[in-house]
């Protein structure tokens, strides 16, 4: 495995007519962010330290506004023929960089996992399963001893599928070169079949090229499907919740920030509050649709690459208020005896205690308890799980019997998470 590449060339050079506007294909956003501060925040992320980006003199003011803005750093050079092909346009950055490079098409989208295995490989990269893109029109790859042996889009049966991501040499200018003198038009594919490119393989992870507005569109929704938490998810949300959050965060994330959309959350969890001394039934509905939306706010933060710790926590903080303004407007819209209030204290308590858990545990041994702690995914009693319950006996006048339940599961939850905390604490 070779050392990760410090500089990389993104070629951006290209006209995007099937875009149907003025704009250049890096430069449009998908949910919520353009192609091209995606690719560069991504290379940083992974230690490339010099960005190369090969345009075309219309769109070098919009490029230069576009890294200003950012805070980017990178060298632009020129393509004044974009006509000549992609290849011409690598060919162009031979000045720019020395030894060993990345080169991304700036029309490509990545994931992260996508990109921290390409890196880190040698050649083209291709895909053996594509998951994402139209096979049809995808770029066929021939390998032939780990090696292109024929590339392009008629080939019949290919050992896989160009990515638009490569880990290459300088000696590829050579043949770029070669080419050059060959012909007007220089096509990427040509160089890298003429250089015998080395092949590294990544498969089944999310890369998608963007050329028409129904692409910009499927890039959306996969990036917010994908931008689902790996682990903490109660069962609710797994089956549920989360297959109605991502489809509203697709709609949002291009138009709400992710403080929006938790401050929204958190007042339509205050308002189902308040509507409990009218209407219990429509505020239980009501306290079930801010589980939903409390999903939402995340969602657009990873699939915008804003997330932040700050916004995390904040979040958690008022998840706490809206769950006690809930349960306490409850029992006092539902008059409550006195006789019950220690079993309501204890509900109130517990839903508290759910979540402190898990977060002292990662304030104490600085890692996420859910991920060391698989099994803690599958204990009953986690928000979601509490405001479907909550909704289901509220709708079948349970009131009662809904914070007698509410105490039992939430303690017994917590027992068990310091119980199976405990224990994963004293292996390490």
């Amino acid at each position: 495995m070779s050392a990760v590449p410090r500089q990389a060339v993104i070629l951006a050079a290209g006209e995007g007519r099937r875009m149907g506007g003025n704009t250049p294909k890096p430069l449009l956003r998908v949910a919520g962010r353009e192609i091209l501060y995606r690719t560069f925040s991504q290379l940083r992320a992974l230690g490339v330290e010099r960005l190369v980006l090969v345009t075309q003199p219309r769109f070098r003011e919009e490029f230069r506004e576009f890294l200003s803005r950012h805070g980017f750093e990178a060298e632009i050079v020129l393509n004044p023929h974009p006509e000549r092909g992609n290849g011409y346009s690598l060919y162009l950055a031979r000045e720019a960089v020395e030894g060993r490079f990345v080169l991304v098409m700036g029309d490509h989208i990545y994931s992260e996992v996508f990109m921290e295995r390409a890196i880190k490989g040698e050649g083209l990269v291709v895909d053996r399963s594509p998951k994402y893109v139209d096979l049809n029109e995808a770029t066929k790859v021939v390998v032939r001893e780990g090696r292109v042996a024929d590339i392009g889009k008629g080939l019949s049966d290919p050992d896989g599928y160009d990515t638009g991501f490569f880990v290459l040499e300088e000696d590829v200018f050579e043949a770029a070169e070669e080419l050059a003198r060959e012909g007007d038009v220089i096509e990427l594919s040509a160089v890298v079949k003429r250089a015998k490119a080395p092949v590294h393989e990544v498969s089944g992870e999310f890369w998608m090229d963007v050329d028409t507005p129904r692409d910009l569109r499927r890039a959306r929704d996969i990036l917010v499907k994908l931008a689902v938490k790996g682990t903490g998810d109660g069962l609710v949300s797994r089956l549920l919740n989360r297959r109605i959050s991502t489809r509203i965060s697709a709609l949002l994330v291009d138009r709400v920030s992710p403080w929006q959309a938790t401050w929204a959350t958190f007042g339509v969890g205050i308002l189902a509050a308040g509507l409990n001394f009218a209407s219990p039934a429509a505020a239980a509905v009501l306290y079930q649709m801010s589980s939903i939306l409390d999903g939402v706010d995340g969602e657009i933060a990873r699939a915008s690459l804003r997330t932040s710790p700050k916004g995390g926590w904040i979040d958690s903080i008022l998840d706490r208020y809206v769950d006690i303004s809930y349960l306490l407007s409850l029992a006092l819209a539902f008059g409550v005896p006195a006789s019950l209030w220690p079993v309501v204290a204890l509900a109130l308590l517990g839903s508290v205690l759910v979540s402190y858990s898990t977060e002292r545990y990662r304030g104490a041994f600085g890692a996420d308890m859910y991920e060391r702690v698989p099994a803690l995914s599958y204990l009953p009693g986690k928000r979601d799980e509490r405001i479907l319950l909550s909704m289901a006996l509220v709708l079948a006048g349970l009131v009662r019997e809904l914070f007698l339940v509410l105490a039992l599961i939430t303690h017994l939850r917590v027992a068990l998470t310091v119980l199976l905390g405990s224990r994963n604490a004293e292996r390490r």
